[in-house]
């Protein structure tokens, strides 16, 4: 590896982990607790977010409307997670949402 390719994977590394941190705090002060898949699931969206947000890679085309269901509490959680990293679409927090979304379900 060269170091603009380990410099840019440590970043995004950094990034990865201070955003989990951060979504993580979060959804404890919202009360929601994901299980350990959904924790899982979760972390490695957050890891891609962050690299996506390093490398500039755009996600694939995202129709709004596969996310009517959402809920607005979710919806805004996954904007204010997508807000933090500062240079993302809002496409991300329509997938992001979806991880909030389930996570409320559990009891």
């Amino acid at each position: 590896m060269n170091d603009a390719v380990c410099q840019q994977t440590e970043q995004t590394a950094q990034l990865g982990d201070r955003m989990l941190a951060w979504v993580f705090a979060l959804l404890k002060r919202n009360h929601i607790t994901p299980n350990a898949v959904q924790e899982q699931m979760l972390s490695s969206h957050v890891r891609a977010m962050a690299h996506r947000s390093v490398s500039g890679e755009p996600l694939p085309d995202v129709e709004a409307e596969l996310f009517d269901e959402i809920s607005e509490e979710s919806m805004q959680l996954a904007q204010a997670v997508v807000d933090e990293f500062g240079n993302l679409p809002v496409e991300e927090a329509w997938l992001l949402s979806v991880h909030f979304e389930v996570a409320k379900d559990n009891l």
